[in-house]
C-alpha cells in the first residue's frame, strides 16, 4: 500500500489576503511620501520594535551582520579586544565581530540546547577579553541570569545575537533587553521578515543609539560631516514600512509556532528510543521557535543523511542549521581552530535536522511529517532494501 502525502515546504512565505492589503498600502505610503532613505517609516518602525523589546532605542541597519558589527564597534570594541561567541552559530556572527578588528575566541555549546554553553565561555576569558555575543538559538535565549552572573563577574559587555529570537523570553526578560546591546536579523525567513534584507541593533545606552546612527550613514550625524568611520548600512524605507506592518501579527505568529512546536514534541516522543530527540526547550513559552530541530543520534537506526534524502523524495524539505561549525570553515582556517576542538558543535552538526515549521502550518502537516520519520525508522529496523513508494507509516508507534 502506497505512502500518500502531500508536499511540505519548509517554509511558507504565502501571506493571507488581507495583510497583502496591508503590505500594499504601506508600500504605496512610501512612494508618495518619496522618502525612500531613513524616512518617517524607518523612525517608526525604530521606536515600535524597541517598544515591543523593552528596550529604549532602536537602529535600523541593512541586514543582521552588520547589526552585529556595528553595534560591537559603538560599544567601543575593535582592535587589541577578545570577543566570546559560540562556535554553533551562523558565520553572520563570527563576521560581525572580525569586522570590528577585534579577536574573535570561539566557545563550544550545549549539548541539549545547543546554546552557547557559558561554563566554557568561563574558562576561555582571559585578560584581554572584553565582550560575549551570545547566540539566541533557534528562537530560544541564552540564560539571561547566568550571562548577566558571568559578565558581571569578569566586567565583560554583552552584544546579543538575537537574529533569530524576535520577541522570545526567558526569565523575565526579553531578547534584545538582557545587554549593552543586541542585534537583530529581519531575513525574508525570520519569524519577523521584511520583503529583502535588513537589520537592528537594540540598545538602552543613548550614545550607543547615537553612534550606531552615525556608523550606519558614513559616520555622520548630519550631512557631510563626519565624525566616525562609518559606512552605508540603512534600513530602507519600504522595508521599514512591511516591517511595521507585520510585527502587529508577530505574537501570534509566534504563539502558533509554538503551537505547532508542542504538536511535534508529543508525536515524536514515541522516536526516543530511537535515537530521535528534539533540541531541549528551557524557556517554555518564550521560545519563539524560528527553527524546530531534531538530533538524529547515533543511536538511531538511519543516519541523518538517510532520513534527509528520504523525507525530500516524500516531498518533505528539511534543513541544516548548521553543517559546518566556524571554526571549520575554509575562510576560517586563520584563526587557527582544528577538528575536535569543539567537540559538541562538531557532533551536533552531524546530528541536527531541521523540520518544517511556519505559522498556519496545520495538525495534519505536522502528523504528516512525523509518519514519514516514523517509517523510514522503521524500515531501517528491518534492513531490506525497499522502495519510498511502498512506505506505510507505523501508526502504532504514533499512538506510544
Amino acid at each position: 500500500m502506497s505512502y500518500s502525502s502531500s508536499f511540505i515546504p519548509f517554509v511558507d512565505f504565502q501571506l493571507q489576503p488581507s495583510l497583502q492589503q496591508e503590505l500594499e498600502q504601506a508600500i504605496r505610503s512610501v512612494i508618495e511620501q518619496g522618502d525612500y532613505v531613513l524616512g518617517r517609516a524607518v523612525s517608526e518602525f525604530e521606536s515600535l520594535f524597541a517598544q515591543v523589546c523593552e528596550t529604549r532605542f532602536g537602529v535600523g541597519v541593512a541586514c543582521g551582520t552588520d547589526a552585529v558589527a556595528l553595534g560591537l564597534q559603538a560599544c567601543g570594541i575593535g582592535p587589541g579586544d577578545e570577543v566570546l561567541l559560540p562556535a554553533n552559530t551562523f558565520v553572520a556572527t563570527l563576521i560581525g565581530v572580525l569586522r570590528t578588528g577585534a579577536t574573535p575566541i570561539l566557545v563550544d555549546c550545549d549539548p541539549q540546547t545547543a546554546l552557547i554553553d557559558l561554563l566554557a565561555a568561563e574558562k576561555a576569558i582571559t585578560s584581554r577579553t572584553r565582550a560575549i555575543v551570545p547566540v539566541h538559538l533557534y528562537g530560544q535565549m541564552v540564560s539571561p541570569t547566568a550571562l548577566l552572573n558571568l559578565a558581571s563577574a569578569y566586567d565583560l559587555l554583552i552584544l546579543e545575537d538575537a537574529a533569530q529570537a524576535h520577541l522570545a523570553e526567558r526569565e523575565g526578560y526579553r531578547a534584545g533587553s538582557v545587554g549593552s546591546a543586541a542585534a537583530f536579523s529581519f531575513y525574508p525567513s525570520k519569524n519577523l521578515g521584511a520583503m529583502g534584507d535588513g537589520g537592528m541593533v537594540l540598545t538602552s545606552e543613548e550614545i550607543v543609539a547615537q553612534t550606531v546612527r552615525s556608523l550606519r550613514n558614513y559616520g555622520a550625524l548630519r550631512k557631510y560631516f563626519h565624525t566616525d568611520l562609518g559606512t552605508n548600512s540603512r534600513l530602507d524605507s519600504i522595508q521599514a514600512a512591511v516591517l511595521q506592518v507585520k510585527l502587529a501579527h508577530l505574537p501570534a505568529w509566534n504563539a502558533d509556532r509554538y503551537r505547532i512546536a508542542q504538536q511535534y514534541d508529543a508525536l515524536l516522543l514515541p522516536l526516543a528510543q530511537y535515537g530521535i530527540v528534539p533540541i531541549d526547550n528551557q524557556s517554555g513559552q518564550g521560545h519563539v521557535y524560528h527553527l524546530y530541530v531534531i538530533r538524529v543520534t547515533d543511536y538511531c537506526p538511519i543516519d541523518r543523511t538517510a532520513l534527509q534524502t528520504g523525507l525530500t523524495e516524500l516531498g518533505i524539505q528539511t534543513g541544516i542549521h548548521y553543517p559546518i561549525p566556524c571554526h571549520l570553515q575554509p575562510a576560517y582556517q586563520h584563526l587557527g581552530y582544528r577538528a575536535g576542538d569543539f567537540p559538541v558543535a562538531e557532533r551536533l552538526s552531524q546530528e541536527i535536522l531541521s523540520l518544517p515549521l511556519y505559522p498556519g502550518m496545520v495538525e495534519a502537516q505536522v502528523q504528516q511529517v512525523v509518519e514519514a520519520i516514523t517509517a523510514l525508522v522503521n524500515r531501517s529496523l528491518e534492513q531490506p532494501p525497499y522502495s519510498l513508494m511502498e512506505i506505510q507509516p507505523d501508526r502504532s508507534l504514533l499512538a506510544g
